[in-house]
């Protein structure tokens, strides 16, 4: 039985999308996991009608570009529309989430599904981040920080200080 290399393998490319208000260290971790798999991973901010974020989609892609600084291969990026449509037109033949706990799974599994079926070539990949961020989400610290509890934990620096400033007014 040959061993699979990165040098014999097909180029995989994988997209992370989702909303990062704001960027956690889950999320992060979870970049870092995917980095480790896939030669590029591209990070993909979703613009969600259905979700009122709390910073600009600008201020979102300067966090998490500012985050992921030092991770090999990593691509931060917006998109408008259909994930598998964004992931086809950008070569990516993976799309990369997270899933904390099973009662992630059976929302993400109906949306692979559905993924699968509206673009066959584009795989979907689970993966766990750290046991110490798998209760975290973008929602909850935001309540903590809305409520001026210490987040300093759960995101990195430059995220702590924008949410200390966004309610502080």
């Amino acid at each position: 039985m040959s061993k699979l290399t990165k040098d014999n393998r097909t180029s995989r490319i994988a997209i992370y999308p989702g909303t990062f208000d704001p960027i956690t260290n889950g999320h992060i971790d979870i970049i870092r996991r995917a980095a480790t798999i896939f030669e590029k991973v591209i990070v993909t901010l979703a613009v969600n009608s259905g979700k009122a974020p709390l910073f600009s989609l600008d201020e979102r892609l300067d966090f998490t570009r500012r985050s992921v600084v030092g991770i090999e291969g990593i691509e931060v990026m917006s998109f408008n529309g259909l994930v598998v449509d964004f992931a086809h037109e950008a070569g990516a033949n993976v799309i990369i989430r997270g899933l904390r706990a099973i009662s992630d799974f059976e929302y993400e599994f109906q949306i692979a599904l559905m993924n699968r079926k509206l673009q066959p070539k584009v795989d979907t990949v689970f993966l766990m981040p750290d046991e110490r961020y798998t209760y975290l989400s973008s929602s909850l610290v935001k309540e903590i920080a809305r409520h001026r509890g210490k987040i300093d934990c759960f995101v990195p620096a430059l995220v702590n200080d924008a949410l200390i400033a966004k309610f502080a007014k």
